[in-house]
């Protein structure tokens, strides 16, 4: 993630924020240049940005930013969409009959805000399924109860499903408990299931394909009875020698997937380092160092990335440490592992150079998606 400020103050601001703790400006995230722009009111509800790249240049605040305040991203004034491009992903949201839902509604399009931004970083904007059906890319957000099923995250066709209740941070701790996992983040459940989705457009039937299975094994391999018996018997015990986590130890989807969204982590985190001049120049010569964090694309080789990458786990690490939090970075890394994040960053690497090509139709203007509670649920197989 880059570093944002304030257009009419220089006050630094962030991401998520819609106003300028300082001078108290309108802020919004302009897609084309990827910036946290300062807007002034014009007339008829329209904003004119501050921004010295577009200087005076009207827009119109998403209509989930208008109505909800759960999105803080802007639309040119002569666009259609009511939707920003973020919101037309979503195509079904949870009922808004409960006050909680629509915090767990914000909390899910927030992360999922971050998820397309990494992804617009590598060159990987995926077509909306209202532009390409068969290809692009949705979201619904379903809570349990609604019907007699319980709801399954994950990813069906490019369709990923996420159940609200992973948006509870206590909820989310119960079942990261529950499941013996080392990390449980709304933002890597979008991360792992976008890893799904990508497989499917990059790597399934592609000339990547036998260099996947020689690392993470062959994927057509039935995958319910993986899961059965992921779930009944446990992984391996050396599971960590082969596999970044123990989910991916199930299925070379779920490998595949939990892997891609280790190199987002990675990648994003980086991002933020570099963008805040980090460096680490320890007391003692043997102890991690680094010069300056080079931006993951930039870079000669993964090799740089990787080792940029233990000096700064070492060091946050240390830091949670000594305000006693849990480590921020809990995996180890093994050298299979590693040569998986090589292989992910080889095949996002090729699409930097040359796009993804989608099969596009023309699109009508996107409409406010429906509440869950009047739409139907697909079901979903990938976890």
């Amino acid at each position: 993630m880059k570093t944002f400020h304030c257009d009419k103050c220089s006050n630094q601001v962030f991401f998520e924020n819609t106003h300028c703790s300082n001078c108290d400006s309108m802020l919004g995230y302009e897609p084309a240049l990827r910036t946290i722009n300062s807007y002034e009111a014009a007339d008829d509800g329209l904003w004119r940005s501050l921004n010295t790249r577009d200087a005076g240049k009207l827009y119109k605040q998403c209509g989930n930013y208008v109505e909800h305040n759960v999105c803080n991203w802007m639309i040119a004034a002569d666009d259609p969409h009511e939707l920003c491009e973020s919101c037309q992903f979503t195509v079904v949201i949870p009922s808004l009959s409960s006050e909680k839902n629509l915090v767990l509604w914000s909390r899910l399009e927030t992360a999922k805000r971050r998820l397309l931004f990494s992804l617009a970083s590598l060159n990987l904007t995926p077509a909306s399924k209202d532009d390409a059906p068969e290809t692009g890319l949705a979201f619904q957000f379903l809570e349990d109860g609604v019907t007699d099923e319980c709801v399954m995250t994950g990813h069906d066709n490019g369709l990923i499903t996420l159940n609200i209740a992973e948006a509870d941070p206590a909820e989310r701790e119960r079942t990261r408990e529950q499941m013996h996992e080392r990390y449980r983040t709304l933002l890597g459940h979008f991360r792992h299931e976008s890893g799904h989705y990508y497989f499917d457009r990059l790597v399934a039937d592609s000339e990547w394909t036998d260099g996947f299975r020689a690392l993470f094994g062959d994927e057509s391999a039935d995958y319910g009875e993986a899961l059965q018996r992921h779930y009944k018997e446990g992984p391996a015990s050396d599971w960590d020698q082969h596999f970044v986590s123990s989910y991916a130890s199930s299925h070379p989807w779920e490998d595949w997937a939990e892997t891609w969204a280790h190199y987002l982590h990675m990648i994003d985190t980086l991002e933020t380092a570099h963008a805040c001049g980090l460096s680490l120049k320890p007391a003692k010569a043997d102890e991690p160092s680094i010069d300056g964090v080079t931006l993951p694309a930039r870079v000669d080789t993964f090799d740089d990335t990787l080792s940029d990458w233990f000096s700064l786990t070492y060091v946050l690490n240390s830091l949670n440490r000594s305000i006693g939090t849990p480590d921020s970075y809990p995996f180890k890394l093994s050298t299979p592992v590693l040569e998986k994040l090589t292989f992910v960053h080889k095949v996002v690497d090729s699409c930097k150079k040359t796009g993804i090509k989608h099969l596009f139709t023309p699109a009508p203007p996107a409409v406010a998606p429906l509440p869950a509670s009047d739409a139907a649920a697909t079901p979903v197989q990938t976890g």
